[in-house]
């Protein structure tokens, strides 16, 4: 069923009123819109997932081009989730823009939309984030202009990019120690495969010729393009499997590994991997070659589709039974792929005000669990509607209540580096010098150089009762440039080792943390964040309230302890943590 939304993103003028009264729009900003056509459908009446991939890929590389002010070619695409399908006669709205542009590659946000022009109806079908590369000129490399946000949204996908390009440049890193923890699992020789498809029935073989139309201003094939062909052999791959009509529901992130241009011929091979209940994984390989010379490796890809019944729900799928060796490799890595997408889906994808409090961590969702803490700060501290409720020796305190959820910051400055202040907070266990709060504050692990977890204890919220005990992630980031803050996020995680104790109170913290700015070169603004959760409201009502200036101590001593410590760091290596 098309989900129907009034999403404000897909309705609203794309030009801005700024605080200067000055119109504005994006200026990498560029749209296209579509009526599906017959030609452009499936044997379904429904737009063709390869013909989406080409407009978003067609969209976005012109929005990167008018960024760099050169030719540019995909790199790579995040994980892309099709929430709908797109029916004949109905229009397909798309729009993509810079998020933020790095040395020589750029990130570019794509939202896709279905608009019914009969009934006035709009819906979200996607939202993707592509990495575009300038090509370089006569003259070398090209650096790219840097992009400057003006608007809430803007500075938050900005913010936000820094975070998204950290998790895709360490996610083949991720694959690999999963699949290594995963590597005594093996399919076990005694499955009872009666019924079951042989996995090589599944298989496809298809050759296209790389002509001008699919190609680019460069004579390089369009990224979309490849992508539509690969889409095609996975569907008839998946076909084989259930014997009938399957849907694209997502498509794993990846990228590009090298170029291919007019004159190749494209060999695309696919098979399903892996039959889950309601799901099956397709692995798609596409290569180049010209005239005798060797493939040439141009991409892989993992999609994922399913089977709607009569009432459009997914219908269970055959069991595939995987061919000896490779098949079996292949069908493990698809297991370890479903558990990384279940927590893609569950720690990223939903929206911050359906996280859970508390998520299990365990080593494979390490990444989307720091990227989500780190995240949460960010959008936190982007906000502009914070209120001043009150300000004393030169700490102020400001309060945000948004959706139910009463937020608060407090904002003060130091006569000191953001490099220092950054290592002395970044050690939680230093934390009890200054704050009273804490009470104890161990290492439970240090999963990564840049994320560890702690064991923290506070005071009992009411007289006589139980202290409380956090179990908290604390995730650590350095600016990815000059324009960006040191980050300190804190977020609650659970571990099996450290179950609720009956004599602490598990508190539980959703967002909280550090945004370290230096404003000159030894004079730094920090701003700490908290959104506040049940077990945190009570340390701090008192004070929004105006009854108590507790906060203001608390930070007054921060201050002194920073200032007061500086100089035993003046000698640390930037690399330190």
């Amino acid at each position: 069923m098309e989900s129907e939304t009034r999403d404000p993103m897909l309705l609203a003028d794309p030009m801005f009123i700024l605080e200067n009264g000055e119109m504005y729009r994006n200026p990498t900003e560029v749209k296209m819109s579509q009526i599906v056509l017959p030609c452009h459908a499936n044997h379904c009446g429904e737009l063709s997932s390869g013909q989406l991939l080409k407009w978003m890929d067609s969209t976005a590389c012109l929005s990167a081009e008018r960024h760099a002010g050169c030719s540019c070619i995909t790199a790579s695409v995040d994980d892309i989730h099709f929430e709908t399908t797109i029916g004949i006669g109905q229009v397909v709205n798309i729009t993509a823009k810079v998020n933020r542009a790095f040395t020589s590659s750029m990130e570019v946000g794509i939202l896709v939309s279905c608009e019914d022009l009969f009934s006035d109806r709009h819906w979200k079908v996607c939202h993707a984030f592509a990495t575009f590369v300038a090509r370089r000129t006569e003259a070398g490399k090209v650096q790219l202009k840097q992009v400057m946000p003006h608007t809430q949204a803007e500075q938050m996908e900005y913010s936000l990019a820094a975070e998204r390009r950290r998790m895709r440049l360490i996610h083949a890193e991720t694959i690999i120690d999963l699949l290594s923890s995963c590597s005594s699992q093996t399919v076990s020789e005694h499955l009872d495969y009666q019924d079951a498809v042989p996995a090589e029935r599944t298989r496809v073989e298809s050759v296209e010729l790389v002509l001008p139309p699919h190609a680019n201003h460069q004579v390089s094939t369009f990224g979309g393009q490849i992508m539509a062909w690969m889409e095609n052999v996975a569907t008839i791959s998946a076909s084989r499997l259930c014997n009938a009509h399957p849907i694209l529901r997502s498509i794993d992130m990846f990228h590009f590994r090298g170029p291919s241009h007019i004159g190749d011929r494209l060999v695309l091979k696919a098979i399903v991997n892996n039959a889950f209940k309601k799901s099956m994984e397709v692995g798609v390989c596409a290569e180049a070659y010209q005239g005798g010379e060797p493939l040439r490796h141009i991409n892989t890809a993992f999609m994922n589709f399913e089977v709607l019944d009569n009432d459009r729900k997914p219908r269970t799928l055959p069991r595939i039974r995987p061919e000896p060796v490779d098949g079996k490799r292949r069908f493990q890595e698809a297991i370890a792929r479903k558990k990384i997408r279940l927590d893609r889906k569950y720690i990223i994808s939903c929206k911050q005000s359906e996280v859970p409090l508390s998520v299990p961590w365990d080593q494979s969702n390490q990444m989307y669990l720091s990227y989500n803490n780190v995240s949460a700060l960010k959008m936190l501290s982007a906000r502009t509607n914070w209120v001043l409720t009150s300000e004393k020796n030169k700490v102020s305190l400001y309060t945000l209540e948004e959706n139910q959820i009463l937020c608060f910051k407090v904002e003060t400055h130091v006569a000191m580096a953001a490099e220092q202040v950054f290592l002395l907070l970044s050690d939680l266990r230093r934390r009890k010098a200054w704050d009273h709060h804490y009470q104890e504050c161990e290492v439970i692990t240090d999963p990564h150089e840049d994320d560890t977890i702690y064991r923290v204890v506070t005071p009992s919220v009411t007289k006589g009762g139980k202290v409380q005990e956090f179990i908290l992630l604390a995730s650590r980031r350095r600016p990815c440039d000059s324009g960006d803050p040191y980050l300190i996020a804190l977020r609650s995680v659970t571990l099996p080792a450290y179950p609720p104790n009956e004599d602490y109170n598990r508190g539980e913290v959703l967002c909280a943390g550090f945004s370290i700015w230096e404003e000159e070169s030894s004079f730094t603004k920090i701003s700490y964040y908290n959104q506040a959760t049940p077990g945190v409201l009570p340390y701090i009502s008192t004070d929004i309230a105006g009854l108590s200036s507790s906060f203001y101590r608390t930070f007054a001593s921060c201050s002194a302890f920073l200032e007061g410590n500086k100089d035993s760091l003046a000698s640390l290596p930037t690399s330190t943590l």
